[in-house]
């Protein structure tokens, strides 16, 4: 086989089944993964939830991970963020001809390992080849059915007044890695990916206490801007303490250099939740012991003021108004 990708590999024939056999079988075999045109699948009773989501990231490779583990924990953390436990996911591929084999083979590498830690069988999938310039290397699009446990019941609606905001870790790292992955601003700092798998992450929050009234990752936008979205939800304020936000020193040197604002840059492996407060520390001491959150904070609180909008308690003492998200910032950062 070729060390490129090419069109006859997405024109259905033998190079496709190659392309199939070698790459995609190879790394995601598993009882259910299946060569017909839909995967049977066996479910027990309950709330399933389900989602989508594409991937286009660039560069597509970057420190702390690859389009491919992006996919993954992308729609993992989508389902667990609901409360669901992640059970079978289905990817569709978009590569551009010429893409190197090896490079695929990488992707597809880390999709596997990804998805065995987070427990989650890729069973379907789709694989089409566009032409030279019609697609940026690679794009992916994957999709996740997941079961939810019966004490889930989570909503951007749900949040209260007196409820805790807390924040899973460090902010900003995903869009801060991927900025600097693209050597526009000739800025050297050691910056890696947040980005991770959730489920373990969310079951032990849940296992603390099933008072959890929202949870969301705080993909494009930041987690400024999961904020905002949530107090439009819920017809709530929210009280920010600047104090509290923990920001990565060098993620935080970097938005100095360039005049960028952590809490609307991407992250992939963080989460917002809203408890009350009274099961706030408890959820936060869950949080510490977790390999992905052990810097996890309480950075403000649910009020019934000003409805809508998010305020920050600065440095200083003083309130101002979080201004709300707007423009683009850091385009295909996921």
């Amino acid at each position: 086989m070729d060390n490129t990708v090419t069109l006859a590999h997405g024109a259905g024939g033998k190079q496709t089944s190659q392309l199939i056999d070698s790459v995609f079988k190879a790394h995601f075999a598993n009882p259910d993964f299946t060569a017909d045109d839909a995967a049977v699948l066996q479910v027990d009773s309950g709330r399933l939830a389900f989602t989508t989501d594409g991937f286009i990231v660039s560069p597509y490779e970057f420190p702390g991970g690859n389009i491919g583990k992006l996919s993954i924990c992308g729609t993992v953390n989508d389902l667990s963020c609901m409360g669901a436990k992640p059970l079978y996911l289905a990817c569709s591929f978009v590569i551009e001809e010429g893409f190197p084999l090896d490079k695929l083979e990488e992707i597809a590498a880390a999709m596997e390992k990804t998805a065995k830690e987070a427990g989650v069988r890729i069973v379907a999938g789709d694989t089409k080849v566009a032409g030279k310039g019609q697609v940026d290397h690679i794009f992916i699009t994957t999709t996740g059915i997941g079961r939810l446990m019966d004490c889930a019941h989570t909503s951007g609606k749900y949040a209260k007044p007196g409820d805790a905001v807390i924040v899973t870790g460090d902010i900003g790292r995903h869009g801060c890695a991927i900025l600097l992955a693209r050597n526009e601003f000739g800025i050297d700092a050691d910056v890696t990916s947040d980005c991770a798998p959730l489920w373990g992450t969310v079951k032990k929050m849940f296992d603390t206490t099933d008072q959890i009234h929202v949870v969301r990752d705080a993909t494009r936008g930041g987690v400024g801007t999961v904020l905002y979205e949530i107090a439009d939800q819920s017809h709530v304020g929210i009280q920010l303490d600047a104090q509290k936000i923990p920001v990565a020193g060098e993620v935080s040197g970097v938005c100095g250099m360039l005049g960028l604002e952590p809490l609307y840059l991407a992250c992939e492996g963080r989460l917002v939740v809203f408890v009350p407060k009274e099961q706030a520390q408890a959820v936060v001491d869950t949080l510490h012991q977790c390999p992905y959150s052990k810097n996890a904070a309480v950075i403000g609180e649910v009020t019934a003021d000003m409805p809508g909008k998010v305020v920050m308690k600065t440095e200083i003492g003083l309130q101002t108004l979080l201004p709300q998200p707007g423009g683009e910032l850091l385009p295909r950062i996921c």
